[in-house]
């Protein structure tokens, strides 16, 4: 089986039935796409498969010999958020992270098909994702100032150096014995 994930063209040895997650993770280490449900039904496994999201839990690494796999890796990086990542960290639609990836992939693809959606189109396009954290109210924020292109600069720029606040770090240590 032969992909290209993330840019990096790659020859994969995981059996050809074997699911796409259980590839990248197990075989290529990317842990982004999480093993949420396994029944496809919660998103957290979303990747982009020739730029649509797919859900990785289900989908068999034979059916996608020869495609172009995405993962959220691929999108950006501390100090280069893409647009996407950088809404959700500004318009806090995260919390633990378990889902996140799969969100960010699903809005990226969305908005790569259609880059001012409505809010019915959000939430029809995005209902299949589970959060158990944020409940959804962050979540289409995050999405609409993506579309809006309302992302600060330092949004943007988030992790390049620490925390993008000026506030200072508080470290707490266990008392003495």
């Amino acid at each position: 089986m032969r992909l290209t994930v993330n840019g990096v063209e790659r020859e994969l040895t995981t059996p050809p039935l074997e699911t796409l997650l259980h590839a990248l993770r197990e075989e290529l280490g990317i842990t982004s796409p999480k093993a949420g449900c396994q029944q496809g039904g919660c998103g957290a496994c979303t990747v982009l498969v020739d730029g649509e999201p797919r859900r990785s839990c289900l989908t068999p690494l034979v059916a996608v010999d020869g495609a172009t796999v995405t993962t959220v890796e691929a999108l950006g990086e501390p100090g280069r958020l893409s647009a996407v990542q950088a809404a959700f960290y500004e318009q806090y639609g995260l919390q633990c992270g378990f889902c996140t990836p799969g969100f960010v992939l699903a809005t990226t693809a969305l908005l790569e098909r259609n880059a001012t959606p409505s809010r019915d189109e959000i939430l029809a396009d995005l209902s299949g994702h589970v959060c158990r954290c944020t409940g959804y109210v962050k979540i289409v924020s995050a999405v609409e100032a993506a579309a809006g292109g309302e992302v600060s600069a330092a949004a943007l720029q988030a992790g390049a150096a620490g925390p993008v606040s000026a506030e200072r770090e508080l470290i707490v240590t266990g008392g003495s014995a």
